[in-house]
């Protein structure tokens, strides 16, 4: 069994002793996200988990855990997020020069073939240019060559929740653009080219219309090639049905929880009211079974 820890929240910068406290207990229950009051078991003994997948914008309050997941046995890597976009959007994610420093620190600790650098979703706008965007790909790469060895991107997606919010944000000067064909397919050769010079391979997450043409390969953030080649281990091929069509991600188990991360960013499919999210902060206990 392979976990996700998480799409639905950050669990290595909120709940990284909830999570230590269930990996001490063995199991944690998981709320199903259509209908919370069926609840669902899920062992974490090291003998029942293949790998652990974390997704993260700071994993530096788990960091000093990994050493007692290394004790125990547990196989795992990092999807690690830096992006470089206006406050407006990313209100209150970590700073590039912090979030580059924890990167190269936990590279040190583990390697660098199990921490990914996500450069996702690219949201152009008046305030964060396609220029912007290629001027800050370059300098954090340049930065994390030899800590890492692949960079996944993607384009904005939007939802109806994101869509309102994106909206109220015009109010305030924002306004998302859109690239022409001919200026989008410049765009993302020329970030193939600096992952490229700096030793990464990149790969697109999600991407309805792939950008294989353009140099990206269609990726997957829970990728069973990669598993096989970094811990030797055979785990299922399966895509995961509960994914988007286009996400080529093999079979999880995720143990997060939606509405529970505070880093509040607009375009996150997985905050759809921030309200929520601070009642369901103070509500948060670390010794609970369930993460909410």
């Amino acid at each position: 069994m392979i976990i996700s820890a998480s799409r639905r929240t950050d669990i290595p910068a909120f709940y990284a002793e909830w999570f230590i406290n269930r990996i001490r207990a063995g199991y944690c229950t998981v709320p199903n996200p259509a209908n919370p009051k069926m609840i669902s078991y899920v062992s974490l003994n090291p003998d029942d988990v293949d790998v652990i997948v974390f997704w993260t914008r700071n994993p530096k309050p788990l960091i000093k855990r990994l050493a007692e997941l290394d004790r125990r046995g547990f196989c795992y890597y990092f999807q690690y997020t830096i992006l470089a976009n206006p406050r407006i959007i990313d209100p209150k994610s970590p700073g590039t020069k912090p979030s580059i420093e924890t990167f190269r620190s936990l590279a040190d600790h583990i390697g660098p073939d199990r921490v990914m650098w996500r450069y996702d979703p690219i949201v152009i706008t008046n305030q964060c240019s396609s220029r912007h965007h290629l001027e800050k790909i370059s300098t954090i790469a340049s930065l994390l060559r030899g800590y890492t060895k692949r960079l996944i991107i993607s384009m904005l997606d939007t939802y109806k929740h994101t869509e309102r919010r994106m909206r109220r944000l015009e109010a305030k000067g924002l306004r998302v653009s859109l690239l022409d064909e001919e200026r989008f397919h410049r765009f993302i050769k020329s970030i193939v080219e600096i992952a490229k010079t700096n030793g990464m391979e990149i790969f697109s997450c999600a991407e309805e219309n792939g950008l294989d043409g353009l140099g990206v390969a269609s990726g997957k953030c829970i990728d069973d090639r990669l598993i096989e080649k970094v811990f030797g281990i055979q785990v299922t091929h399966k895509k995961d049905p509960y994914q988007r069509p286009a996400c080529g991600c093999v079979m999880s188990k995720d143990i997060g929880v939606y509405d529970t991360c505070p880093f509040n960013c607009v375009y996150c499919y997985a905050t759809k009211n921030i309200g929520s999210v601070k009642r369901n902060r103070l509500k948060h206990d670390p010794k609970s079974p369930s993460l909410k």
